[in-house]
């Protein structure tokens, strides 16, 4: 009972992203969903109803400070393109995630690829995360600020 409804939440993103209501997408799509949960194999856990309210406020924060740096560095990219000199300072940074769980590593990779000027490149099996930044000083300078944030915030969600 517990994969049937993961299916469905599957099934159902598949047919918005292809937006394609025939019966043979339907049916490519349940096959789908049914396969990755099948590779996946994920393990039933219990609600901890204890965490919502802090989780709830995490994920506030972390949806925040996503559309803050956005936002930011928008600014920031049109600033160094529309300069006459282009004052790029590329390079690769090596920014520890702060967090043990995967999936807290895995937001805060996706979290840096996110705003422009920033890619991320690679992560290390100890949890550094290698990104390429079109201002290395800048991306240094705010990684220690954000890596506070969100290893404590994923460290206290998923661990």
């Amino acid at each position: 009972m517990h994969t049937i409804i993961p299916i469905i939440v599957l099934t159902f993103t598949y047919l918005a992203l292809s937006a394609n209501l025939q019966v043979s997408n339907i049916v490519l799509g349940f096959m789908i969903a049914a396969g990755i949960l099948f590779l996946l194999r994920p393990k039933r856990r219990p609600v901890r109803w204890r965490r919502l309210p802090f989780a709830t406020k995490a994920l506030f924060v972390y949806v925040g400070l996503l559309l803050y740096n956005m936002f930011r560095s928008g600014i920031q990219m049109a600033r160094i393109i529309l300069h006459p000199k282009l004052p790029i300072k590329s390079g690769i940074v090596a920014i520890p995630s702060g967090c043990d769980s995967e999936l807290g590593r895995a937001l805060s990779a996706h979290a840096i690829s996110l705003p422009p000027g920033e890619l991320f490149v690679e992560m290390d099996a100890d949890g550094t995360m290698y990104i390429h930044s079109l201002d290395v000083d800048l991306t240094e300078k705010q990684a220690g600020a954000a890596q506070e944030i969100q290893g404590d915030m994923f460290q206290k969600i998923f661990d």
